[in-house]
């Protein structure tokens, strides 16, 4: 009797256990959301703090369209140019600018970058490949004909690294590039 017992608590413990790992699998993705999302809300809300919840985030969002309908008027552009050049001369703030500007051009307006995914061949005698982001396409500027910029993101990282590559190990792929990016991100968890 005193077996039977013992061994019915050890399954009700890995049960238990079990059951409490699935909650977390279930419950921590879909926290974690809903708090990353609240305390970008709130720390938006709090640059413009009128009183009102909500106030500062919809100020906020009038104020980019003024402005972005201000600065795609004919006449505002020179304004524009010549902040940007003289930006671009300072020596600290040129570098942080260009980079910001950049990376934001990357992902978002006329100018993004990571439009194009392709499937990249590491090493001639290899099956192993990459997925990246084509960025540019030739690279004549600084001499090399056979090569092209493929910049490949990390998993569950903000960053990357750029490779020039031959263009006859390159294949482009005919899939949107924010599934690419995803399933890079997550570390091919994510289904492309």
């Amino acid at each position: 009797m005193n077996r039977l017992f013992r061994f019915l608590n050890v399954v009700f413990m890995r049960n238990l256990f079990r059951y409490f790992v699935n909650g977390l699998l279930i419950i921590a993705p879909i926290a974690l959301t809903i708090f990353i999302v609240v305390a970008i809300i709130d720390w938006l809300d709090s640059m413009f703090d009128l009183g009102v919840p909500g106030l500062g985030i919809l100020l906020m969002v009038v104020l980019l369209t003024v402005v972005g309908f201000i600065g795609s008027s004919f006449f505002v552009k020179p304004f524009f140019v010549v902040t940007e050049r003289f930006l671009h001369k300072v020596p600290l703030v040129s570098i942080i600018y260009s980079s910001i500007k950049d990376l934001f051009d990357a992902f978002v307006g006329d100018n993004q970058k990571f439009n194009q995914p392709v499937m990249v061949k590491m090493a001639e005698d290899s099956d192993n490949y990459k997925l990246g982001f084509l960025t540019q396409d030739t690279l004549d500027t600084i001499n090399i004909e056979d090569k092209v910029a493929v910049y490949f993101p990390h998993s569950y990282n903000f960053s990357g690294e750029l490779f020039l590559v031959p263009k006859r190990n390159v294949t482009f792929l005919e899939v949107p590039s924010s599934e690419v990016m995803k399933f890079i991100v997550s570390g091919g968890v994510s289904k492309l």
